[in-house]
């Protein structure tokens, strides 16, 4: 039975959580969108994950969504809780994080709950309640200029606070090494002076070692919120034996891989240049061409070009830089260019799978997203990863089905290349 549950602000978000969970022990299985009522999870599943869409989402509509996944989790047997966000904290004042986990926090009734956005694998943690992506604060690093949801400041209590109804604490590194007791009485003191009923803790988290630490102070909590980082000593906790093993499904199959590539996150774009540099094929997807012509005659010609390499891995992107993003969508006025490309790249998808490919490798969240809801699928099997927070995912659904689909910040340089030969049969 589950004992562990996770929400996750997009479906990235989701299998980056879903690996880290299986890296820690724990049988994981991944859900896109709240299952139906007559939906059950596999017998094997201690962890259970669900990727819902609340990074870009409507507010109210966001913390309805996130209750109704927390119920459908607790119906499952789940005791402790997890809102998974993600780990450079992408939110504005007006944003999702803060409502959604005053709900959750309402939801479970404790008095506090961790935020904890720290990936110290990835290059993110926090140290004073500021936080930094490799070792720049995030406000100046490349999130800042993020066309959905850009950085402003890098403290956190400052990015919270404006969109929350509960007050910021933050936790000294020095503190983890204290006695669970000592450090929530030191915490509930400090809230008691501030006459705070609810709060929440903003620990530094500079390394794994700091992760195991936490985990072990605050892994009791029926409820805690932040990136990936923490699920996998958390996962480490709640296992029954530290000696557990996990049968993976198999990453290999025998068929044609369709790559495909919507994040404008500097990593992609380094992705896309280092697989172009290295002879990969690719195909530009053009905002102009989506609005001048349609969403179907830019498939069918894409789709053309993908065929007319006998087989051959093909990269299709619309990446561009954070400028271009904005001047494509001044020139498309009130026609959602985001939208017409996920639409474009979900029927690509789509026509391949029909058409034989076994394997497909995106990157960025709404694309991946966007692919899976028009494959019809709803639950995941994680298997080995590509890289940190980039598991391999085959569909009960369509088990001859292999899935890497990565947020746009994660994966080392030659990601596709690796996921590519990852998952090749041979």
């Amino acid at each position: 039975m589950a004992i562990f549950g996770c929400i996750a602000d997009d479906f990235t978000g989701a299998s980056d959580a879903a690996s880290f969970l299986v890296k820690g022990g724990l049988p994981t299985q991944l859900f896109n969108g709240i299952p139906a009522a007559n939906v059950l999870p596999g017998r094997e599943a201690q962890a259970l994950v669900i990727a819902l869409k609340t990074r870009t989402q409507d507010t109210k509509e966001a913390v309805h969504d996130s209750l109704e996944a927390l119920n459908w989790l607790k119906k499952q047997g789940v005791s402790h809780f997890y809102v998974k966000y993600c780990s450079t904290f992408d939110s504005t004042p007006q944003g999702n994080i803060g409502p959604i986990a005053d709900a959750a926090l309402d939801f479970v009734g404790s008095r506090y709950t961790l935020l904890c956005p720290s990936l110290p694998v990835n290059g993110r943690i926090v140290s004073g309640g500021h936080l930094y992506v490799n070792g720049v604060p995030l406000h100046q690093s490349p999130m800042k200029d993020h066309p959905l949801t850009p950085m402003w400041d890098s403290y956190i209590p400052a990015l919270m606070e404006p969109q929350s109804r509960y007050r910021c604490l933050t936790l000294e590194e020095n503190c983890l090494s204290y006695p669970r007791e000592a450090v929530e009485s030191l915490l509930l003191s400090k809230a008691d002076s501030l006459k705070l009923d609810r709060f929440y803790v903003i620990p530094d988290y500079q390394s794994d070692q700091d992760g195991e630490r936490i985990a072990g102070l605050f892994g009791h909590l029926p409820l805690l919120t932040g990136g990936s980082g923490l699920l996998m000593p958390l996962a480490r906790r709640l296992c029954a034996s530290s000696e557990q093993k996990i049968v993976l499904p198999d990453s290999e199959a025998d068929g044609p891989a369709l790559l495909m590539a919507g994040s404008c996150s500097k990593a992609t774009l380094g992705q896309i240049a280092y697989f172009q540099k290295n002879g990969g094929i690719s195909v530009r997807m053009e905002p102009s061409q989506l609005l001048e012509r349609s969403v179907d005659e830019t498939v069918e010609q894409i789709w053309g070009f993908i065929m007319s390499h006998s087989g051959k891995p093909v990269l299709v992107y619309s990446s561009d830089t954070a400028e271009n993003v904005r001047l494509a969508q001044q020139k498309a006025g009130s026609t959602p260019i985001s939208s017409l490309l996920e639409e474009a790249c979900a029927r690509l998808a789509e026509r391949a799978v029909r058409q034989g490919f076994r394997r497909l490798i995106i990157a960025g969240g709404e694309t991946s997203g966007a692919v899976t809801r028009k494959l019809g699928l709803d639950s995941y099997q994680i298997g080995e990863s590509v890289a940190p927070g980039i598991p391999i995912m085959v569909p009960p659904q369509l088990p001859e089905l292999r899935l890497v689909l990565k947020s746009g910040n994660f994966g080392q340089e030659d990601f596709f290349e690796r996921a590519l030969e990852m998952t090749e049969k041979m």
